[in-house]
């Protein structure tokens, strides 16, 4: 059966206050009914102590005066019967009947031995139900006999009476008040939660522009500060997905038009070897550009198994000390006709003796990457490789004089799908690879940093810091 977060609210709030109420009502009429009856013993006591008082003043033999004892005790509802050691009633009341002294066995043992006997309801000795005090009259450590109390305890049953109708009526009405203060704040706090699920319902149908309004900073209040965050980060989340999913479908036309254009080449110049419409002497050329285009394919599917294999941590560096000079002089071989062909100067600016602790292979595709996106952006101009030992790392910059790269593209440049320019690929190297974004993967595999600093049409600085000691994570 599905119940209401709100009646669940109201049958709480109502079930707690009506267990209040009994048990507060329980414990108030006990104790008020004990104390009425401790009041009545009390009284009774008091009367007969002063009673026993003026007769131990009379001269010995004299009868005791009990007249305005008598009325007194009369206005009060109180009998009282004197008597002797031997259980004789001496006075009492006129209108009392009996005239007997009602008392027990045990409790006449107790006067007997000086004790004094209450009980504070009686409901068999007398025709109605009283309340008993007895007092004993010890004399020279002799019983004497002494004097017995009796107060109907009527009016008190009336007073308690009374007593509990007003706290029931008390407690109707206060459940009348909290039921209807319950109602409203149940309702206000339902409504809060009901805005929650109205908006966690439009989030989950893909809006992620709803905005909750927090006025009471509550635990309520703090879910909706916490909705918020997670809807703003879901929309953030979103346009990212968004964002990247356009970037694919860009780099897989990209991709598609790289891999098309060699795989064209390459098959129309087999298609005429074979049907031999290249003449022989041109075919030398041919199968070298063959060869530079397969090189070329080939170096667009490692670029994608590289990326893939360090995106699922399935690489493993094999760090080596070795002088950076080694490096540069590699990168400076391989990439001098490239160079030239861009009319540009490649100046390598490091000492011998300036070591670095990296992998050989992956710090050599890391500089190939950096170095000929540099050449790739310059011409007429001038590429510079630098290394230099800085404290417990070594610093390696590449810096160029070319087109250089806006500010609002300097972060995305190393997105895996990202181009910052068309105008930018309009080159001979210009395919959409993922150099750049392999480059950042492998310095943060050797728990290096890379860094760009860039103006446009002035040129673009890479600056790669690696530990030259090997970290705790490396070992």
């Amino acid at each position: 059966m599905k119940i209401k977060y709100l009646y669940q609210l109201l049958a709480s709030h109502i079930s707690i206050l009506i267990l209040a109420f009994l048990i507060t009502g329980g414990l108030f009429s006990h104790f008020a009914k004990d104390f009425a009856y401790q009041s009545k013993v009390d009284e009774l006591t008091s009367y007969g102590y002063r009673i026993m008082g003026e007769m131990e003043m009379r001269p010995k033999g004299a009868p005791p005066i009990m007249k305005p004892f008598e009325e007194i005790l009369r206005s009060r509802q109180i009998s009282f019967f004197l008597f002797n050691e031997k259980k004789e009633v001496l006075m009492t009341p006129a209108d009392l009947r009996p005239k007997k002294l009602l008392l027990r066995d045990e409790e006449w043992k107790e006067l007997q031995d000086g004790k004094a006997v209450v009980v504070k309801t009686d409901l068999n000795r007398f025709n109605e139900e009283v309340s008993i005090v007895a007092l004993p009259n010890i004399v020279n450590n002799e019983f004497q006999g002494g004097i017995l109390l009796t107060a109907p305890i009527s009016g008190t049953e009336e007073m308690i009476s009374q007593m509990n109708r007003f706290m029931l009526y008390t407690a109707a009405g206060v459940i009348l008040i909290a039921f209807l203060l319950s109602w409203l704040t149940s309702k206000f706090h339902v409504s809060r939660i009901q805005k929650l699920r109205d908006a966690t319902r439009k989030v989950a149908a893909g809006d992620y522009n709803i905005h909750i309004e927090n006025r009471n900073m509550d635990e309520i209040g703090h879910l909706g500060t916490d909705f918020n965050i997670m809807a703003g980060k879901l929309k953030s989340s979103s346009e990212e997905i968004d964002r990247l999913e356009k970037r694919r479908r860009q780099f897989i036309t990209d991709v598609s038009h790289e891999l098309k254009t060699p795989l064209t080449t390459i098959s129309g110049l087999v298609e005429g070897m074979n049907s031999q419409t290249i003449p022989e002497d041109q075919q030398e050329k041919c199968l070298k550009l063959i060869t530079e285009e397969t090189k070329r394919l080939i170096r667009l599917v490692n670029e994608n198994l590289d990326y893939e294999k360090i995106r699922s941590n399935q690489i493993t560096l094999q760090k080596l000390h070795y002088p950076l000079i080694e490096v540069f002089e590699i990168i400076k071989e391989q990439l001098a006709i490239q160079a030239e062909e861009k009319n540009n100067e490649l100046i390598l600016d490091v000492e011998d003796h300036v070591m670095v602790n990296a992998d050989y292979d992956r710090l050599i595709q890391i500089l190939v990457n950096i170095t000929k996106n540099s050449i790739q952006f310059t011409s007429n101009g001038t590429v510079w490789l630098r290394g230099r030992e800085d404290y417990k790392e070594t610093v390696i910059e590449v810096e160029d004089t070319g087109v250089g790269i806006d500010q609002k593209d300097i972060e995305n440049i190393w997105d895996r799908f990202y181009k910052a320019d068309l105008s930018r690929t309009n080159t001979p190297y210009g395919e959409y690879g993922l150099g750049l974004s392999i480059v950042r993967q492998l310095v943060a595999l050797h728990n290096g940093t890379v860094e760009i600093e860039s103006e446009k049409n002035k040129g673009t600085k890479f600056v790669i810091r690696l530990p030259l000691t090997a970290r705790d994570d490396d070992e």
